[in-house]
């Protein structure tokens, strides 16, 4: 890598680093300021409101990862400008095509760290987060209904009237049903903690069975050892978003769905759309040598600047948009999740190409 290719990736490292500290603390306040009606419930205090907020910093930053480095590479590039360093790059046989490809080169050490928050650390911290601000103000995990939560595992139904921030389970009912799908056992138990390896340990429980000839039989037992595939993985998903999950997790979680016949777009799009992520960010740093490449003499360069962050802005919307709009029409995962990244792709190639042609 030759001199000026490194003075370039600095001076758009050392830009998007300053954009990037900005946006984290103004996203910060803005958290900070809306969990101050929750301080004072129960031991949810400012020190803990503050870790909250600590803990939500991951997701923001893998959230506003193209966008910082997008307005980095466009204020990077246009004190360049400003400063003649641009047309000397230019005139010493520097293409268009090749800042692009610098461009693209720091794009792909934004994706890597995208990637990085993404899978190991934003969720982890955001399920921290949650079961801090769920202790603390002495809550439990949201449910779907009001009889709380349900899931399918085989021919049963569990129902868990209350989930814990540390996956416990309380009320719980499990309802299972023969192969004609007739009602052949209903479990009740009053708690239920994660005994690794797919097994429950359940307390207080209460177990009818009924036969074939109408005789039903019930057995209490204090302690009872349960078997299911409902595991502390798959309760984790009501504490964060399928957008915040972890490749992994999100497989397992469709993998849950599919072998119990349930829809699975939802968690598709959201896994589709984690791996076309990191791969957009170099595709969005190419817009900003379109909007960089002015003259210094000409003006209106706050004018262009302000356009690319409108750019970048439109991207993450677009994102967003595409997502809900295929859930809603039921559209192919794969192309809710990619049809942002290849049409900002194709318009920033459009327009290096129109450029290239001056």
């Amino acid at each position: 890598m030759n001199l000026i290719a490194r003075y370039v990736l600095r001076e758009v490292a050392m830009s998007a680093g300053f954009v990037f500290a900005g946006l984290i603390l103004l996203f910060s306040f803005f958290d900070l300021a809306g969990e101050l009606d929750s301080i004072g419930r129960a031991d949810y205090g400012f020190a803990q409101a503050a870790l909250y907020v600590l803990l939500n910093v991951p997701g923001h930053v893998y959230e506003i990862v193209p966008i910082a480095a997008l307005i980095g590479a466009l204020f990077a590039l246009s004190r360049l400008v400003m400063n003649s360093e641009f047309a000397v790059m230019l005139a010493s046989g520097i293409s268009n095509w090749r800042v692009a490809m610098l461009l693209a080169l720091a794009g792909i050490g934004f994706a890597l760290i995208a990637l990085m928050v993404g899978e190991l650390i934003s969720p982890w911290s955001e399920q921290a987060a949650k079961r801090l601000k769920l202790r603390a103000t002495e809550s439990v995990v949201a449910q779907s209904f009001r009889s709380g939560l349900w899931v399918k595992d085989g021919n049963a139904f569990i129902n868990a009237r209350e989930v814990l921030p540390d996956t416990s389970l309380r009320e719980l009912k499990v309802y299972e049903f023969d192969r004609d799908w007739e009602l052949a056992r209903i479990m009740t138990a009053e708690n239920g903690t994660w005994e690794g390896k797919n097994k429950w340990k359940l307390g207080n429980v209460s177990d009818t069975a009924f036969s074939k000839d109408g005789s039903i039989a019930v057995q209490r037992q204090n302690v009872l050892e349960w078997e299911s595939v409902l595991s502390p993985d798959i309760l984790s998903v009501l504490l964060v978003s399928p957008e915040q999950m972890s490749t992994p997790g999100l497989v397992n979680y469709i993998r849950h769905l599919r072998e119990n016949k349930q829809k699975t777009t939802r968690y598709e799009v959201a896994l589709w759309s984690k791996m076309f992520y990191p791969l957009a960010i170099p595709v969005i740093m190419l817009l900003a040598l379109p909007f960089a490449f002015h003259s210094p003499r000409s003006g209106g360069i706050a004018l262009k600047v302000f356009l690319g962050i409108l750019a970048g802005l439109a991207f993450h919307l677009s994102n967003r948009l595409f997502s809900h709009v295929g859930l809603l029409n039921d559209w192919p995962p794969f192309l809710a999740a990619s049809a942002p990244s290849l049409i900002f792709l194709a318009a920033a190639l459009l327009v290096l190409k129109r450029l290239e042609r001056r």
